[in-house]
């Protein structure tokens, strides 16, 4: 009877972590899907409206958040949220904030500089957030490629600062101005991290409020950055301005 049992307890172990994992990798499915679909909205916007929002404030609504409500300066380009009310998106919380498949609050960043070497006319700030200004700059108008760095980890020597992530070897985009990124979408994952408490230093680094992010594959807690579940996907500057260009929104 002892055997019995436990090959019993044996069986429903590894039923158990199966079942376990397959609700994670569904959970994991389902928020790529979310990312995707938050950067299709954000796109969308951009050919309604002939700009890129504003990312949200926490403290407040799923709604772009504006120094100056028009002009388009952000009030946190790096450390918002996804403006779930402005672009239509959803799922969202009570307060309107997009969520990711743990519930969540999915986090977004603009870039918010130019390589001004790269602009044939103007090149008025802030230029992927106004109308007018992305306008009259045109497309020849690159990020600067020391705005927003997608780098693969925080612990490569030197370690990545806002404008580097170090060794070009642990750059993942931003290498040159065809690689620059114009906006990051990002889901905390599973194991929601604040930059002050439970976070490692790859995890805290996108939590931090400055412009640098890391983005690589699942690793737990004694890997050299740390545990880390973020996902995270991004806006190639010639994508956007090629689905603005298709839609007749520029040049």
């Amino acid at each position: 009877m002892a055997v019995v049992l436990a090959i019993v307890g044996l069986l429903l172990s590894t039923a158990m972590y199966t079942l376990s994992a397959q609700t994670e990798q569904r959970a994991r499915e389902e928020t790529q899907h979310r990312l995707e679909q938050a950067r299709d909205a954000l796109i969308g916007f951009a050919v309604a409206n002939g700009r890129l929002p504003c990312p949200a404030n926490g403290g407040s609504t799923g709604v772009e958040a504006e120094t100056t409500p028009g002009l388009g300066d952000c009030s946190f380009p790096y450390n918002g949220f996804l403006p779930a009310i402005t672009i239509g998106f959803q799922p969202v919380d009570t307060q309107g904030f997009a969520l990711d498949a743990w519930n969540n609050r999915i986090r977004y960043a603009v870039a918010q500089t130019l390589n001004t070497s790269t602009c044939a006319g103007t090149s008025l700030l802030p230029h992927f957030t106004n109308k007018a200004q992305l306008k009259q700059n045109g497309m020849s108008c690159q990020p600067s490629n020391t705005d927003l760095l997608i780098c693969q980890s925080t612990q490569s020597a030197p370690a990545p600062v806002p404008g580097n992530c170090g060794p070009a070897s642990n750059s993942v985009t931003n290498a040159n101005p065809s690689g620059s990124v114009v906006a990051v979408i990002l889901s905390t994952g599973k194991n929601f991290a604040s930059a002050t408490a439970g976070a490692g230093p790859d995890e805290a680094a996108n939590l931090d409020g400055d412009s640098v992010f890391i983005s690589h594959t699942l690793s737990p807690a004694g890997a050299p950055g740390g545990e880390f579940d973020d996902m995270m996907i991004w806006i190639p500057v010639g994508y956007f301005y090629g689905r603005l260009a298709t839609a007749g929104v520029l040049p």
